[in-house]
Parts: structure tokens; C-alpha cells; sequence
């Protein structure tokens, strides 16, 4: 009885915290968390997880690893690691997560490709995905996504992706889909110093978002950054560190009723910028 009552409570919280659309789609990355989520323009290691499309725009192969923690409860706590191989003009790379304990657990492994042709970069994932509740079993699902990122200008970017078009279920015996999300956004970078973004949210059965964030280099190899969104009513905050090698990001996020979660997250070039 105490699991199922541990379950419940655990899903009420998923709801309230992520609001949009679950752990399914969850973005990852400090990075990210420190705009509020609005990540589809970006290229970086951790496209790997919130937009394939611009995982080519990364500039070096190398491994990360992000451990968020909720509501300082250990059963909400988030770990995704990833691997980015990067070539002249694509990159290859692997990321795997997992959310929860040992009730209620969901983990997903992908591989996804990136290309640029032109002012675009396109990618494909593909993702296995696991959904496992003690007493009541696992599904599996395949989960394909597909996403680009266009440079508009030198200053202007323009990023798009789709979640789980193939419209896969929890399970082959769940009733139950998998969210299928839609997301697009504007990136204006005037200077090697500011980023603003805007971005728009859509998973098919649920409430559109709307996201902003902002990044500032306050010094040379340090940012900050800050982020809101209009579905969670929650405030972000970031700040990253830049090495030559080495990247570290944490961000914080807080919302109105359910206090603070932290988020950080740690890259190893492969190869030095």
C-alpha cells in the first residue's frame, strides 16, 4: 500500500513540476535550465536530448554528464550522461536518462545524426524508452524525433523539432501515448556577449508554452543566465564556467508553491576549441 500511495504522490508531483508534458520530453542540460528551457536554437553537446537538429553546430567532440535534483527529494532526481562525436560538418552522438527510484522509474537511451547543409543543420534520433512501476510492469516504446536549426544571419537563428511523431505508446499493452511535442523558436545573438531567446510549445493534447531566456558573458569564460515560461510560472537562473577543455553549468529554478530545484551539469572536450 505504501508503494502505491508512493507512486500516486510521485505522478502528482511529476505533474506539478514538469506541467507540460513529463519526464518524456524533459529538456536537459544547466545550460537550458538557466534560459528557462528555451534551447531549440541551440548547438551544443546536450542537443542531443533537446533538439537533434543542432547537435552538428557543436564545436568539438566530448562527454557530459547533468544531475538535477528536485524538491530535495532523491526520487525525483534526474541523471542523463551523453557522448558527441563531431566530424567537418556532422556529428554522431549517444545520451542516456533516467528519472525516479526504484517504484516508479523511466529511462531512455538514443542515438541521433546531424548534418549541415548550408545555413541549416538537420538531425534524426532515435530513442528506446522504459517505463517501469514496481507491482505493475514495464513497457517499451521506440520514439523517433527530428529537428534543424537554421542560421537566418549572423545574428538571427531559427530552431524547430518534433517529439515522438510516430505517435509510440508507453507500452504495447498501454492504452496510453507518449506526448507528442511540437517546439519553435527565435534566437537573436547582436554580440559574442548576449542571447536572447524565444521559443513556443506545443504538445498536441496540452496548453501551448511560451519561454524566454537570456545568456550574458559577464566576463570571459564566465555567464550568466535567466529564463521564464508562462505554463510552470517558474523563474530560472543559471551561471556557466568556459575552460578550454572543461565546461560546468548550474541553474535553479523556482516555483511559486513547490520551492527550489538545482541543476548542474559538467563537459570534457575530447579535443581542445
Amino acid at each position: 500500500m505504501k508503494r502505491v500511495i508512493f507512486i500516486c504522490l510521485s505522478l502528482s508531483f511529476i505533474h506539478a513540476v514538469f506541467s507540460q508534458s513529463g519526464t518524456e520530453t524533459l529538456p536537459k542540460g544547466a545550460r537550458s535550465t538557466g534560459l528557462g528551457n528555451a534551447n531549440v536554437t541551440l548547438g551544443d553537446i546536450w542537443s542531443i536530448f533537446n533538439n537533434i537538429g543542432g547537435l552538428s553546430r557543436a564545436k568539438a567532440s566530448q562527454v557530459t554528464f547533468s544531475y538535477d535534483h528536485r524538491l530535495n527529494l532523491d526520487e525525483l532526481t534526474t541523471l542523463a550522461a551523453a557522448a558527441l562525436l563531431k566530424k567537418e560538418k556532422s556529428a554522431m552522438g549517444i545520451g542516456v536518462s533516467t528519472f525516479g527510484s526504484d517504484y516508479f522509474t523511466q529511462t531512455q537511451f538514443g542515438l541521433g545524426f546531424s548534418n549541415q547543409l548550408g545555413i541549416a543543420s538537420l538531425g534524426i534520433k532515435v530513442n528506446y524508452f522504459q517505463t517501469s512501476i514496481e507491482g505493475f510492469g514495464t513497457g517499451r516504446a521506440a520514439v523517433i524525433e527530428f529537428g534543424g536549426v537554421a542560421e537566418l544571419s549572423p545574428e538571427l537563428f531559427f530552431g524547430a523539432h518534433i517529439y515522438n511523431p510516430n505517435r509510440s505508446k508507453y507500452g504495447k499493452n498501454s492504452p496510453d501515448h507518449l506526448p507528442t511535442v511540437v517546439k519553435a523558436g527565435i534566437s537573436y545573438r547582436p554580440s559574442d556577449k548576449v542571447m536572447l531567446n524565444v521559443e513556443a510549445e506545443k504538445d498536441i493534447l496540452l496548453e501551448p508554452l511560451i519561454k524566454l531566456g537570456l545568456e550574458y558573458n559577464l566576463l570571459q569564460r564566465f555567464w550568466a543566465r535567466s529564463g521564464i515560461n508562462t505554463l510552470a510560472q517558474s523563474l530560472y537562473f543559471g551561471i556557466g564556467f568556459n575552460a578550454r577543455k572543461v565546461q560546468i553549468d548550474y541553474a535553479m529554478t523556482q516555483h511559486p508553491q513547490l520551492g527550489y530545484t538545482h541543476h548542474f551539469s559538467f563537459n570534457y572536450l575530447l579535443h581542445e576549441r
